[in-house]
């Protein structure tokens, strides 16, 4: 006999229907069913911030939020982010600032970051700093990051677009 529900959702814009396991984690579907590789496992305790992802417009921790939780909803992951354009400035603007050294954390980072601009876009460098540190980076310091961040808020506030330093191919 099988526990599996049948859930019914939109992930990076395209319809998915699948059976779950109840106990199964959105992190764990997205990673494992759906092959999106962005959202990281780290802590599975929602607190290294490795597993975000937009949940109806919220971020939210994968870890901690169930797939059959998602069902109807719409989800958004790194990579449907970054196709559609929305994270591109941030994204720019964090290779400049070499601020994805390893990489582990630049999903959630640029998710939270994402949330920022869009909810306090005259953000101060202090609040930048609290509001990314639900999100845990061993490799950078959190220096470049909050500069990357701060770039953004900077570039859009004065109507400018962070361009590429090469074209991307």
């Amino acid at each position: 006999m099988s526990l599996k529900k049948r859930i019914s959702l939109t992930v990076n814009g395209l319809p998915v229907i699948a059976d779950v396991e109840p106990r199964t984690h959105l992190v764990d579907f997205l990673r494992e069913e759906l092959h999106l590789k962005g959202p990281h496992l780290g802590c599975e305790q929602g607190a290294c911030g490795a597993c975000t992802v937009k949940v109806d417009g919220h971020i939210i921790r994968g870890c901690l939020y169930l797939a059959i939780q998602a069902d109807g909803s719409q989800v958004e992951t790194v990579e449907g982010l970054t196709k559609s354009g929305v994270l591109a400035d941030l994204q720019e603007s964090f290779m400049r600032r070499n601020a994805m050294q390893c990489g582990f954390c630049s999903s959630g980072m640029l998710l939270a970051a994402a949330e920022l601009i869009e909810k306090r876009p005259k953000a101060t460098r202090e609040e930048v700093r609290e509001w990314i540190s639900g999100n845990y980076c061993r490799c950078t310091g959190y220096h470049s990051i909050v500069d990357a961040i701060v770039d953004v808020l900077v570039a859009r506030a004065s109507g400018q677009k962070i361009k590429p330093v090469i074209a991307h191919a």
